[in-house]
């Protein structure tokens, strides 16, 4: 049936059963609406997996259409949208196990459980009566059967003994308890084994094509698909956290190397930066010593000039300041040059 109607929907649509006015407000479904089952996009239903067994979870309330799996499938987002998914039937299937493994464990249980035999209940007076009446013949054909067999009436000592035994076994009989109904069962189970996968009851020692039946089952094959993903899901997360893990150590050394190189070239920029303004300064001092050597050799070319200049205006008498000099001295002094214009006077001869 259900192939059917995903032939007539392929080929007709999924509004051909629509009226006019139904089909105006009809939206067709696309893979990510809620309405679509996204454990049937992404791997498989669990509501498929036990149909008609003790484990039938009923018909999924989604829906599951080929064609939308196909167009998630062939989706750009089908990448993204996959841990999704994945993650949802994860948690599904896990609610199954635990309920599952809970069963397992009960049945495990009663497995487990000692057969201990029940009390002899104490005998009635009717019975403990014909029980003594019963001992007191078996003792009397004892003693009968020990008297014939000395007197060497083999026979008649022979048939006795058949007495003694028809009387020993209504004994038994009298003795006997019935077994408890609980009792027999849990002696029954003890021939029961337990799958551990979808927790069935099995025949100990069964037929091959007993066992070989259950395995090829609806029920274990279900539970087994649902394990193995659990177990799929969980490695693939496992193993996701350790890379995520490794890239964040490795990202985290990167950024160790880039500081320990960013430090070391700003320390070697630092000290680049104080040999050059050591030298700078360096050149600076030397330069105002040089400046303040030019400074004082001028100074002393300019002393030295003018020292030499005012020398050489004295001795050649274009000092205007001697000049004046020796006029002030000649008008202040008349009589002395007048003495010594006399003594340059010539000599008389005599």
């Amino acid at each position: 049936m259900d192939a059917q109607r995903a032939l007539l929907d392929e080929l007709m649509g999924t509004a051909r059963n629509l009226t006019e006015e139904e089909k105006k407000g009809y939206r067709e479904l696309r893979w990510d609406d809620k309405e679509v089952c996204a454990f049937y996009m992404v791997r498989f239903c669990p509501h498929d997996l036990f149909v008609n067994t003790r484990s039938d979870l009923g018909q999924c309330p989604r829906v599951h259409d080929p064609k939308l799996k196909e167009s998630f499938e062939k989706s750009s987002r089908h990448d993204a949208y996959v841990p999704k998914f994945e993650a949802e039937l994860a948690k599904f299937c896990e609610k199954l196990v635990m309920d599952l493994d809970r069963r397992v464990r009960r049945g495990r249980e009663r497995l487990a459980q000692e057969v201990e035999p029940a009390p002899p209940a104490p005998l009635s007076a009717e019975k403990s009566e014909q029980l003594s009446v019963l001992e007191e013949k078996i003792k009397n054909l004892l003693e009968q059967v020990e008297s014939l067999g000395e007197a060497g009436k083999v026979d008649e000592a022979e048939a006795l003994m058949r007495k003694v035994e028809a009387l020993n076994a209504e004994k038994t009989v009298l003795t006997q308890q019935p077994q408890n109904d609980k009792v027999l069962m849990l002696a029954q189970e003890k021939k029961m084994a337990l799958c551990e996968v979808c927790g069935s009851f099995l025949v100990a020692n069964d037929a091959a094509e007993r066992t070989q039946s259950h395995v090829t089952g609806k029920q274990h094959i279900g539970y087994g698909m649902v394990r193995d993903f659990i177990s799929e899901f969980k490695e693939a997360k496992e193993k996701a956290r350790e890379e995520e893990k490794l890239a964040r150590e490795k990202e985290a050394e990167e950024r160790r190397k880039q500081k320990k190189e960013y430090q070391s070239r700003r320390s070697r920029s630092d000290s680049g930066d104080r040999d050059k303004y050591r030298d700078r300064d360096k050149d600076s001092d030397r330069y105002q010593d040089r400046d303040l050597d030019r400074e004082r050799s001028r100074e002393w070319r300019g002393r030295g000039s003018r020292d030499g200049e005012r020398e050489w205006r004295y001795k050649n008498g274009r000092d205007g300041g001697r000049d004046r000099h020796h006029n002030r001295s000649r008008s202040r002094s008349p009589g002395r040059h007048s003495h010594r214009r006399s003594s340059r006077s010539p000599v008389r001869r005599y």
